[in-house]
């Protein structure tokens, strides 16, 4: 996908929803308020089409199971994937085993414009001095490129990850697409239950105690007991990337 070599703003900007996006998000969200991941992911590409339709993947502690379920509706959905330029090799490395695990026949790596980090991250600590400005050149800039080609995408959030996600729909309406979210019923029993009965492959980090993995610097290990993002920019008053704060934001309202 080629890059657009111009300055993003400092902060993103507001995505407007339409009330017919909002109408059109909320009765799919009724009608598949119990359906399986499975069904999601198909009706998801039933409403859109593949061409429409992408799955944003971390390639994360948790992805295998959300990227199973795509590949089995249709292993040629677009996958997204933002390599940040702080990405973990094992994360990369995952990246490279799912995607031929599962068949994955059109997985897209995103990268930063080089412009935004020559401007702003000239010498690589921007993730110290202002996190959130570093999220945002590094992945929410490059995903709202990466998803200009689309009317829906899907993510593998689930409820159970508490804070803003706690009670995430369904299906959404974020600016003019539709965002589904397959795994937001599955429970943290249900999600074990499942990578054993499919056999899927951990992250290679999740052995040695990351349970939410990122960004490298903003990335620690969890302790136990310990909720499982709580690794996520440890000791900082942030709590998301921003790829999905503006619609969470006016969920909890």
């Amino acid at each position: 996908m080629n890059s657009i070599s111009r300055p993003f703003p400092a902060e993103p900007p507001a995505q407007p929803v339409s009330a017919l996006t909002m109408a059109r998000a909320a009765a799919l969200d009724r009608d598949l308020s119990r359906a399986s991941p499975r069904e999601i992911i198909a009706t998801a590409l039933h409403e859109v089409g593949r061409d429409r339709l992408a799955v944003v993947s971390s390639f994360g502690s948790e992805s295998a199971a959300l990227l199973k379920f795509a590949s089995d509706v249709d292993p040629a959905i677009p996958v997204v994937f933002l390599d940040t330029g702080w990405m973990f090799e094992e994360t990369l490395s995952y990246r490279d085993t799912l995607t031929g695990l599962f068949g994955l026949r059109d997985v897209r790596t995103i990268h930063p414009l080089d412009d935004n980090l020559e401007r702003d991250d000239k010498d690589r600590d921007l993730w110290f001095s202002n996190p959130d400005r570093c999220c945002f050149i590094r992945k929410v800039e490059p995903l709202a490129r990466a998803l200009k080609p689309f009317e829906a995408w899907i993510n593998g959030r689930k409820r159970f990850q508490g804070g803003l996600r706690a009670t995430i729909p369904v299906v959404e309406a974020e600016g003019e697409r539709l965002k589904f979210n397959p795994l937001a019923n599955v429970s943290p029993e249900e999600l074990k239950a499942l990578y054993s009965k499919l056999n899927l492959p951990p992250h290679p980090l999740v052995a040695s105690g990351f349970t939410s993995i990122g960004c490298m610097p903003c990335t620690t290990r969890t302790k136990p007991g310990e909720d499982p993002r709580a690794g996520r920019w440890r000791d900082r008053d942030k709590i998301e990337c921003g790829i999905h704060v503006s619609s969470e934001a006016a969920d909890s309202h």
